[in-house]
């Protein structure tokens, strides 16, 4: 995708700016997406100032998905702080004959990627302590996308234990259909079965319970970054009510510099590790 060949994207965009009667002066590629666009939308509002928003742009079967799902989950986060961008709307569109789906946000000057440890510890600890499902359970009201992967978060449940394993169990499958490889998928299963119960139930027995947390879902440096105005921010979102741990799963691995334990340590000064803290993982 490119804007040289979006130009429906322009007319349908100008329908849904936040502000009745603003007028597109441009619209510029801003930032890089694996999956999509994004672009940088300069509007002269009614009063004649100027403003910026940030856009999204998707096609494809997933698109309109990950624009409704992102949307919602942002909503979500905004009704606890401020940390991630506010979500204007999301709509579709045909181009060429293609289904495509946009996501208008709030435009965040960035200063530089990743945040800084204690300004993302502070952030997320907000967001995951501060948060209340809706429910009082696990889960989610609508399915929010990973990359390519719906994730398998739309119920309600009181296990934290059982809502983990739905989620691995979709994305194992898709490993099973990729990839052709039955060691993995023994492995898998064995994970599902054997590890999962042994590591997630225990969180939950013997008196222990937990809070279902609004988590980021994909907390990595690319996602996270600090604002001109000095705070930490994520974006590009896919939430979901989980415990407040799911949320540094990503910083184990050694390629994002959340990994540094930095970034561990200054969150756990803030949210205490869950109890029995023996079997507790993350570095």
């Amino acid at each position: 995708m490119s804007l040289s060949d979006q130009s429906q994207l322009w007319r349908t965009i100008s329908q849904h700016l936040p502000i009745p009667g603003s007028k597109i002066i441009n619209i510029k590629q801003h930032g890089t997406s694996y999956y999509g666009l994004t672009a940088r939308v300069a509007v002269e509002l009614p009063s004649g100032a100027l403003a910026d928003y940030f856009l999204k742009a998707m096609q494809g079967e997933l698109a309109q998905e990950s624009c409704d799902g992102e949307c919602e989950a942002l909503k979500a986060i905004r009704s606890v702080c401020t940390h991630a961008p506010e979500p204007y709307s999301w709509g579709r569109y045909k181009e060429n004959g293609i289904e495509h789906a946009f996501l208008l946000t709030e435009f965040i000057k960035i200063r530089k990627q990743p945040a800084d440890p204690q300004a993302l510890a502070a952030a997320l600890a907000t967001l995951h302590t501060q948060s209340t499902s809706p429910t009082g359970k696990f889960g989610f009201h609508i399915s929010t996308v990973h990359t390519r992967n719906i994730q398998n978060i739309r119920f309600w449940t009181s296990s934290w234990c059982e809502l983990f394993s739905a989620h691995l169990s979709r994305i194992l499958s898709h490993a099973e259909a990729h990839f052709q490889w039955p060691l993995f998928d023994l492995v898998g299963e064995l994970i599902l079965t054997t590890v999962i119960p042994a590591l997630l139930l225990p969180l939950q027995s013997n008196g222990r319970t937990l809070k279902p947390s609004l988590v980021h879902g994909d907390c990595w440096d690319g996602n996270t970054a600090m604002g001109e105005d000095g705070r930490a921010y994520f974006f590009d979102v896919d939430s979901f009510y989980a415990h407040n741990e799911y949320e540094l799963g990503d910083w184990r691995a050694k390629r994002h510099k959340l990994s540094e334990k930095d970034y561990v340590e200054a969150y756990k000064k803030l949210v205490p590790v869950s109890e029995p803290v023996g079997i507790y993982c993350i570095p």
